[in-house]
């Protein structure tokens, strides 16, 4: 079976911050990448008077999604446009039609999407959404369903109020891990300075420990939620 990856996220970047550099893998070895974004990013910050501020930064981040998927190797991702911050008022079946009408055009075999703890609310409704469209009914050809840790969201819910992240599955991003950074490097107003957690510093700090902790320079970590094998 030819292998077809498809990335479920939130947010303009998080398809970078999750899965960027298994993806460049991907693509490199001429294996077929798309990538779905469901919310808008931004707006959620437009808030009070002259609300509609940060509005104008929907097209920047559709933009630079468009580059950082030049810079990864595959083609732009898909936009859904839902509110940033808002999933949780949208029907989840609003959501799924979103994602569905595209795995069964695509055809994925492994689908990656975010953590089911993480703190973001938009990131824990992605979840529920993919792992909903991707339910393994009869004849479907998804092998492989993971959740990817998104810093700034996953290490910051506390682990007392959902399951933690604990990964057990690793990609080896070594040889990815410049063309990573450099397509994060196109969400420039979505990086922070060190030390927050969204830095560059940060992103390559983790690649490194996860790396390290099998024996890699660097890797990407991932929760198997459900794998194949036949």
């Amino acid at each position: 079976m030819t292998e077809r990856i498809l990335a479920v996220v939130a947010h303009p970047d998080d398809e970078v911050l999750g899965v960027g550099g298994t993806l460049a893998r991907y693509a490199s070895a001429q294996i077929p990448v798309n990538v779905i974004i469901l919310g808008e990013g931004a707006t959620s910050r437009d808030t009070g008077v002259g609300g509609n501020v940060h509005r104008s930064s929907v097209p920047l981040l559709v933009d630079a999604a468009k580059k950082a998927a030049n810079i990864l190797g595959y083609l732009p991702p898909h936009h859904a446009h839902l509110p940033d911050n808002k999933l949780d008022t949208l029907p989840l079946l609003d959501i799924i039609r979103h994602i569905e009408p595209i795995i069964d055009k695509f055809k994925p075999t492994r689908v990656y999407t975010h953590h089911g703890g993480d703190l973001n609310i938009d990131h824990r409704i992605t979840h529920e959404a993919v792992v909903t469209a991707c339910r393994p009914i009869p004849k479907s050809i998804i092998r492989g369903l993971y959740a990817f840790e998104t810093l700034s969201s996953t290490e910051w819910r506390p682990a007392s109020t959902a399951i933690p992240f604990s990964p057990n599955r690793f990609v080896d991003v070594t040889p990815q891990l410049d063309q990573k950074i450099r397509a994060l490097n196109c969400y420039a107003e979505e990086i922070a300075p060190f030390p927050h957690a969204r830095s560059i510093q940060a992103v390559t700090a983790l690649a490194h420990l996860r790396g390290a902790s099998v024996g890699l320079e660097a890797a990407e970590a991932f929760s198997v939620i459900r794998e194949i094998e036949s």
